[in-house]
């Protein structure tokens, strides 16, 4: 006879998020099409504002597929409101910049 071990609940999975998709989407699109968006007044890569324009890229897509992390860490850093946040934060570093 075989025991059987319990299987912990996976996190609870939501639907297509649809904001946060879109977003990833389009900067996904965005920093394809036009990279230059990301640097500095002299010409150089501006490497703050791409980590949080491609954190929240990552936020993005991990929220919007519907898929929500074990670890607490991870699912609030990957979450719909984090995808916000890093885009907030990305805007304000170019913003200030220029």
């Amino acid at each position: 006879m075989t025991a059987t071990r319990a299987r912990p609940d996976p996190a609870p999975a939501g639907g297509l998020g649809w904001p946060p998709l879109l977003a990833a989407l389009a900067i996904m699109l965005g920093i394809t099409a036009w990279p230059h968006a990301l640097s500095g007044p002299s010409g150089d890569a501006d490497h703050w504002a791409a980590m949080a324009l491609f954190w929240a890229m990552s936020a993005g897509f991990v929220a919007g597929v519907g898929f929500r992390p074990h670890f607490i860490l991870w699912r609030v850093g990957l979450s719909g409101p984090a995808c916000f946040i890093g885009i907030a934060l990305a805007l304000l570093r170019i913003w200030t910049l220029h």
